[in-house]
């Protein structure tokens, strides 16, 4: 199987963008942004602040908004090389200048927004599949925040409550952009207490590993399988392949689901998990004994 040459960061959603203090985290002092925080290291994994990032803000409802605050991020980072990129229907994401701007961008960064709107307009698309190919061929990083980085999986949750995540049925999943198999991930996951429904589409997918994504949290995905977990906050991975029990195949929509021997491990930062040998790392001296 091809291993790819670039690289995903998948973000939780609310990163840090070196504004005021946030009163969701206690890492939020002003030096963690401009050494630390995760649109640093978005830079770092490209060409520094010389990278030329382009933000496609298609699944926010307020992308020039959005758009302008990515600009003036990394700006404070001192990368000025930062392009916004409107895409609002499928025949926006055939326009020319566009896709030549996307084979000459060093990054991407997906916002957040609805990630269903991100499947739908761009699948299929030659804009996608050059995404694809640089990715796969190329130093090339593609990141997401929120919904930009629950699209980056194959299999992809679109809906579900966080209430109601435990009644089958409730947990809605498609098709994703697919930059990653055999994977589910979940954004703003500690904060809106997604476990039920990230349990609910792992347990309907068990060949996938579930990862949950905290606010100002994230991973550095490098070669399809090593995962680096990134910013303030935790990642949960949940682990699928042993369940010894499930009942959500015999139920009826709206019932409780049960089930056994559902793995879960905890992430915090410098941590690293590989996802085709499932396998925990609490540093990276760690993943080279193993």
């Amino acid at each position: 199987m091809e291993i790819p040459k670039g690289k995903l960061i998948a973000i939780g959603g609310s990163e840090d963008k070196g504004t005021e203090r946030h009163p969701n985290f206690i890492q939020k002092d002003h030096h963690v942004f401009f050494e630390f925080g995760i649109l640093k290291r978005i830079l770092s994994e490209t060409k520094g602040v010389d990278s030329k990032i382009e933000v496609i803000t298609t699944a926010s409802q307020i992308p020039e908004e959005v758009g302008q605050n990515y600009i003036e991020s990394f700006g404070k980072l001192g990368c000025k090389k930062v392009g916004v990129i409107h895409i609002k229907s499928r025949e926006d994401a055939v326009n020319p200048e566009y896709i030549e701007r996307i084979k000459k961008a060093d990054g991407v960064m997906f916002t957040g927004g609805n990630q269903l709107r991100l499947s739908m307009i761009f699948g299929g698309t030659e804009f996608l599949n050059i995404l694809h190919q640089r990715y796969r061929h190329e130093d090339f990083v593609i990141a997401g925040t929120s919904a930009g980085a629950m699209a980056m999986s194959n299999t992809m949750i679109y809906h579900g409550s966080s209430t109601h995540a435990l009644l089958k049925g409730e947990v809605k999943i498609t098709t994703g952009l697919g930059f990653m198999k055999n994977v589910i991930i979940d954004s703003h996951f500690v904060t809106r207490g997604r476990f039920g429904r990230l349990s609910q589409a792992v347990a309907s997918n068990p060949g996938c590993i579930g990862i949950g994504l905290g606010e100002d949290t994230g991973v550095v995905v490098k070669e399809g399988n090593k995962m680096e977990a990134i910013g303030s906050g935790l990642i949960l991975i949940f682990d699928g392949h042993n369940i010894r029990h499930s009942n959500i195949a015999d139920l009826a929509d709206g019932s409780p689901i049960s089930i056994e021997n559902l793995v879960v491990h905890v992430m915090a930062k410098g941590n690293f998990y590989h996802v085709k040998e499932r396998k925990f790392f609490a540093g990276a001296k760690d993943t080279l004994l193993s």
